[in-house]
């Protein structure tokens, strides 16, 4: 399958920094986002009915999420908690169906390469990109307090002006709280981020100061 080839070619050498390894959860996303889709437009939204699901039993289910995030875990174990992980997935809802092989083919390969601990990136990654492929923009605003929701009314209003927000048939907007940010905002916007925060200046100074000595 087109996952398959695709996603065994990035095993990479242990080591890497964080940023390399959401690069690497990134290709895993494109390459069954599409392998999803060129089976059928039903097979990618039932593949994604089934991420979600397995994304709530790894935040409810400790023993799910430790699973997940254990890299010393054996190919044999790891292959034989995955038959738990599907039981469990496959038992939600009253149709009770099983899982898709694109899904199930995703977690062998994930489990083969040694990267289940990339499964909530994928998934994040995975359904953006089924977002993006239904004409919707998730906008995610960072600041160090809650904003008001006339703040957030104005920003929408802003946003729904932009190239990127004429084009989106939905647009959302959700509020995340990071006291770290130390006042300002941090806009992510579809592939675009506009960091207007004051740590944002803070380490701009910082790294023209350091250069300057």
């Amino acid at each position: 399958m087109i996952l398959t080839s695709t996603a065994r070619s990035l095993i990479t050498a242990p080591g890497l920094g964080r940023r390399a390894a959401s690069g690497i959860a990134a290709k895993y996303s494109q390459a069954l986002f599409g392998a999803a889709l060129a089976k059928s437009p039903q097979t990618l939204t039932k593949v994604h009915s089934e991420l979600v699901n397995v994304s709530t039993a790894i935040k409810k289910d400790p023993e799910v999420a430790t699973f997940v995030k254990n890299p010393t875990l054996s190919l044999q174990e790891r292959n034989k908690g995955l038959q738990g992980i599907y039981a469990k997935v496959e038992s939600v809802g009253p149709k009770k169906e099983p899982l898709s092989d694109i899904t199930k083919n995703l977690f062998t390969v994930l489990s083969e390469n040694g990267r289940l601990y990339e499964t909530e990136g994928v998934i994040e990654g995975f359904n953006e990109l089924v977002a993006k492929h239904k004409g919707e923009v998730t906008v995610t605003v960072t600041s160090a307090t809650a904003l008001p929701k006339d703040i957030l009314n104005r920003l929408e209003t802003t946003l729904k002006q932009s190239e990127t927000g004429k084009a989106a048939k939905v647009l959302t907007i959700t509020n995340k709280v990071n006291p770290s940010v130390l006042g300002g905002l941090i806009v992510d916007f579809g592939d675009k981020t506009v960091d207007l925060s004051v740590q944002s200046r803070v380490t701009k100074l910082n790294n023209v100061l350091t250069q300057s000595v």
